[in-house]
């Protein structure tokens, strides 16, 4: 239990960029308005994101970001402790454990043995990465960093919920016995899903889980209710992707207060009267296909048509590639990626963090105009990699297959 005098300190990630990834961003926004309505100050929220969406040329209301059809602009006060290119897994990591040698003037978590922390991160994901902008949060250096705070006495409870495809892949390392507990949005062999599609904005306003999560926040007594009530909820609500749970499962029944305050009474009617219901549920594999596709249908021009049905193809060719070259590196070993048994908690981390940011480097040109989307295309395929390290493949092998491969293509 944290003391009566504990801070509460609450960090929020986005790490996506660009338009067509509006949702992450959105989401961040929307859980800052939350913890902000909650009585949490600024001074202890760290909010990084890409800030790339509110003035974005294709935004038609500049300066507005929703996260709900008709929803509230949830932008305003946001801060800008993070933004562009300082939206970085050493950051986040560097901030997270009140590391001020590392980002000098930045805002950082200067928490103690009384305090709370509850960390919040959407994007894309693949086996235990977190994808950020250009870069890579592995679930090794999560887990490691998380380890230390508990055993330098910097926070008395920890909850992290993660918004990203995989998510569960995560935290399958996570202690037991540090207080600390993780909700994600997706299992570890499955994507996340996407939600609203807004016509206007042409591009998705929110997910599934974040949605989920937040609403139970936003009209529930939070005195009252536990973090085990909210969980429970989830697996009611989601229709596609599977929340799981991860670490101290006595964290559960610690009422959600404890670590965000309580939502204000009249908040919570307001949100009750406005109602839920969640629409367009799309596998986040699928978002820029499907965006892309929304636009051939609307677009009135031709040529404007026909522009966009071949950037629609090469996107295709490229998640074609991607496959085949996966495909070929698994047909190096002597059992199929597909025949091998699913056991998130058996894989090397470490192990998987070399070969995961050897074939990054290695295999494709992240320096395309679409190195974003293929970054998040990629790092859908790292189960296959999560699957080797599972079977004692060792890594230096994995890594010469990626080699010899690239070579080839």
């Amino acid at each position: 239990m944290a003391a009566a005098n504990g801070k509460h300190w609450v960090m929020l990630v986005a790490g996506s960029m660009t338009w067509k990834n509006y949702r992450h961003q959105a989401d961040v926004c929307h859980a800052y308005q939350i913890v902000h309505h909650n009585g949490i100050p600024d001074d202890q929220i760290v909010l990084m994101m890409y800030d790339d969406i509110a003035y974005n040329e294709k935004n038609p209301y500049p300066g507005i970001i929703i996260n709900k059809p008709k929803g509230l602009n949830v932008y305003p006060g946001v801060p800008k402790d993070y933004t562009g290119k300082d939206v970085t897994p050493g950051n986040f990591l560097a901030a997270l454990k009140g590391d001020r040698k590392s980002v000098k003037k930045k805002k950082i978590i200067t928490s103690g043995g009384n305090d709370t922390i509850f960390i919040y991160l959407a994007d894309h994901g693949g086996s235990g990465t977190f994808t950020f902008p250009n870069s890579t949060l592995h679930a090794h250096d999560l887990i490691e960093t998380i380890k230390k705070m508990a055993r330098n006495n910097q926070f008395s409870k920890m909850v992290i919920y993660m918004e990203s495809c995989h998510s569960g892949s995560m935290f399958t390392k996570l202690p037991n016995n540090v207080h600390v507990y993780a909700v994600t949005a997706a299992r570890a062999d499955e994507s996340s899903y996407a939600c609203y599609f807004d016509n206007e904005r042409k591009t998705f306003l929110s997910d599934e889980f974040s949605a989920l999560w937040m609403y139970y926040m936003e009209t529930n007594d939070l005195n009252k209710k536990t973090f085990r009530d909210q969980f429970s909820y989830l697996q009611k609500k989601m229709e596609k992707s599977h929340s799981c749970r991860f670490g101290d499962m006595t964290m559960g029944g610690h009422w959600i207060s404890e670590l965000v305050n309580n939502t204000p009474q009249s908040l919570r009617a307001k949100n009750r009267d406005e109602g839920f219901e969640l629409t367009h549920l799309t596998s986040n594999h699928e978002v820029p296909f499907k965006i892309l596709e929304h636009r051939i249908k609307t677009e009135t021009d031709a040529g404007s048509r026909q522009r966009l049905r071949r950037k629609l193809e090469a996107l295709h060719q490229a998640k074609a590639k991607i496959e085949r070259k996966v495909e070929a590196i698994s047909q190096h070993f002597d059992f199929k990626h597909d025949d091998l048994e699913e056991d998130p908690s058996k894989v090397d981390l470490h192990a998987l963090k070399k070969v995961a940011e050897h074939f990054r480097a290695t295999c494709f040109d992240w320096d395309d105009d679409e190195s974003f989307t293929l970054f998040h295309i990629a790092s859908s395929q790292m189960h296959v990699f999560a699957r080797l390290c599972a079977h004692e493949v060792e890594a230096e092998r994995i890594i010469e297959v990626i080699t010899a491969v690239s070579r080839k293509s």
